[in-house]
């Protein structure tokens, strides 16, 4: 069975979502610090200009010891109504942006508090957008209180996984031999991002979701969700 975690993101890239589809289950990490300036927060769309970043405000006092669910969104800044406005602006000569766009109105219009929680709102949009069928946890569901490498062999324990998926940076901080020891692969992500057709002159990857959804569909043809080794 293999596990893969990571925390919440603003309209994620591409693939974060490979990450989800190529596990059995999928930790939500919303029991992390806030980081400023990560992709917690934030995402880039495409625009004529070049990268454009679309940031959620959060009122930042005492954000060096809060987790994402202590984390509150500033709703005082108009930030959903810019965020659409720019959407609209420059992905409004996108293939599928007529079918795309009112379900995001409705969805960044969904009230909630803390970061944590609209992240997981999204979240929960975009997997039944794309057909993903990946088992979902919230971390701060489960009693697993461990930090770094030790919360990742938890949470594999937790659900008897025999693999864990990281991400690259991974390789930074995770025990590998902890894992061997209890039974447990370790396998990087090698996400082989797929070229596809973009509005504003040349190709750009990396990318908010939004930016393959305008243009894309919800369809994943282009993605293929077992390009890790071993699964």
């Amino acid at each position: 069975m293999i596990l893969s975690a990571h925390q919440p993101a603003y309209l994620p890239w591409l693939g974060y979502f490979e990450k989800i589809a190529c596990a059995d289950v999928f930790i939500f990490l919303d029991t992390v610090q806030f980081e400023k300036n990560s992709f917690i927060n934030r995402n880039k769309i495409k625009t004529q200009q070049g990268p454009q970043w679309l940031t959620i405000p959060v009122k930042t006092k005492g954000h060096i010891t809060a987790t994402l669910q202590e984390t509150i969104v500033d709703d005082s800044k108009p930030w959903r109504s810019k965020h659409l406005k720019s959407i609209e602006m420059n992905y409004r000569k996108a293939p599928y942006f007529n079918e795309c766009f009112p379900k995001l109105e409705l969805l960044l219009m969904l009230p909630a508090t803390n970061l944590a929680e609209l992240c997981w709102q999204q979240l929960q949009f975009w997997l039944k957008e794309f057909n993903i069928k990946t088992k979902v946890v919230r971390s701060s569901y489960l009693a697993i209180s461990s930090k770094k490498s030790d919360l990742v062999l938890d949470l594999c324990r937790h659900f008897n996984a025999d693999q864990y998926l990281s991400g690259i940076q991974g390789r930074d901080y995770l025990d590998e031999s902890s894992f061997y020891t209890n039974g447990i692969s370790v396998q990087y992500q090698d996400f082989q991002h797929p070229i596809y057709p973009q509005l504003w002159g040349d190709y750009i990857p990396y990318m908010s979701i939004i930016d393959y959804w305008m243009n894309c569909g919800s369809e994943l043809q282009n993605i293929s969700t077992r390009r890790i080794n071993g699964l």
